[in-house]
């Protein structure tokens, strides 16, 4: 493994995650370093599972069985966290990537990020805000699907997106020079740092997309044309 690629351990909630999703995650998380563990859990006796089978062994996952032991009770939930925490403290990895739609996970997110991992989580729309704001990076299943992919948000969109644009312009604020103008790189860190913003939920692979397309900034192109800093219009 490169120096530069981090170990991610892939945790998959499969009752409340489709198969559909699967490529499109692996693929997502691939840019970002290398996929060491990859786990599904589920009642694999269940009907309902039957979709995930081929792409256990399409894309070499480790199912992990929990039987229904007792009705209204998440035997999954319980064995991912187990898991999570196990993998935490005996695996050497850098970060985590939770697969689920289901708010329980919030605390493990909590947990996994004070020891100074990073949680990419993955869910599908309906996923409640708590561990949608609990992540590292929150992307929307439903975006990574290849009809979704080639929708990308226009300006009219983005702008309407008040949350996108406040973080946006807080960025921008914290982060700016005495000249009133500011790193994307930096502007960058502070997101990351207050949400769980991705890019892709919106159809673009990068922040500077965006503040092209939302065209709220002028933007100027620095260092060779390798840093891209960005001013509030308003100024």
């Amino acid at each position: 493994m490169k120096r530069d690629e981090i170990s991610i351990a892939l945790l998959i909630d499969c009752d409340n995650i489709s198969h559909n999703s699967i490529e499109g995650i692996i693929n997502e998380l691939s840019k970002y370093g290398v996929i060491n563990i990859k786990n599904a859990y589920g009642n694999w006796k269940s009907p309902k599972l039957k979709g995930w089978e081929e792409k256990l062994h399409e894309f070499a996952i480790q199912p992990i069985q929990q039987f229904d032991y007792t009705k209204g009770k998440n035997a999954t939930d319980i064995a991912m966290i187990i898991d999570a925490m196990d993998i935490l403290y005996s695996q050497n990895m850098d970060a985590f990537a939770l697969a689920t739609s289901d708010s329980d996970f919030t605390p493990i997110v909590m947990r996994i990020l004070r020891n100074g991992h990073k949680v990419f989580g993955f869910g599908e729309e309906k996923t409640p805000e708590p561990f949608i704001n609990a992540c590292s990076q929150f992307i929307k299943t439903e975006s990574l699907s290849e009809d979704k992919k080639e929708k990308k948000f226009d300006k009219k969109e983005l702008r309407k997106d008040t949350k996108l644009v406040n973080l946006l312009r807080n960025g921008t604020l914290r982060t700016m020079d005495e000249d009133g103008w500011s790193n994307l790189s930096k502007i960058g860190i502070y997101i990351t740092n207050n949400s769980s913003f991705s890019p892709v939920n919106y159809g673009y692979q990068k922040l500077g997309d965006i503040v092209r397309e939302i065209d709220l900034f002028d933007v100027e192109m620095r260092l060779g044309n390798k840093q891209m800093y960005i001013k509030d219009k308003r100024g």
